[in-house]
């Protein structure tokens, strides 16, 4: 951890229920939300609005966009695509990332492949307490927050 860290409160999300990768056959990046991914996307406007989010970053794919786009809306936000929460990013990108925000409420939206690159990093580099394996369901959210004293860190199963 560094010297000179500054508070975080992230809110990571992975993306809703979509249609089958196997059934789909467009290109995976424009998957879209299935019925139960759009329900979830829209619970989700109720779970998280009320905290102080200035910022809404997003996989490219287009189900990541569709999970927190109409959060973003609801809190006059546009949803940012960024190469570090797509399928596949490497450590360094999710490091860089999670240090541009550290200083900011954010939410990010991503794949489940990417959600233990993130809380690991947030474990091993900023101090969180993190389950090892953590749960990452379809929909779900992990909130950690240090903006007002001790290190937080909490599951919030996905919306139905």
């Amino acid at each position: 951890m560094t010297e000179e860290h500054a508070s975080m409160h992230l809110l990571v999300v992975r993306h809703g229920k979509a249609g089958s990768r196997h059934d789909w056959e467009g290109r995976d990046e424009q998957r879209p939300l299935s019925k139960r991914g759009r329900r979830q996307a829209e619970a989700l406007v109720n779970l998280l609005a009320d905290r102080p989010i200035a910022r809404v970053l997003s996989s490219s794919s287009l189900r990541c966009i569709q999970t927190v786009e109409p959060l973003a809306q609801k809190l006059g936000l546009t949803v940012v695509p960024r190469e570090a929460l797509r399928e596949g990013a490497t450590r360094a990108q999710v490091a860089e990332l999670l240090a541009e925000l550290s200083s900011t409420t954010a939410v990010v939206c991503t794949h489940g492949d990417m959600i233990p690159i993130i809380l690991d990093h947030l474990a091993t580099e900023h101090g969180f307490d993190l389950p090892d394996p953590s749960p990452c369901a379809k929909g779900s959210t992990w909130e950690v927050n240090d903006e007002q004293g001790p290190k937080t860190a909490r599951y919030l199963p996905a919306p139905e």
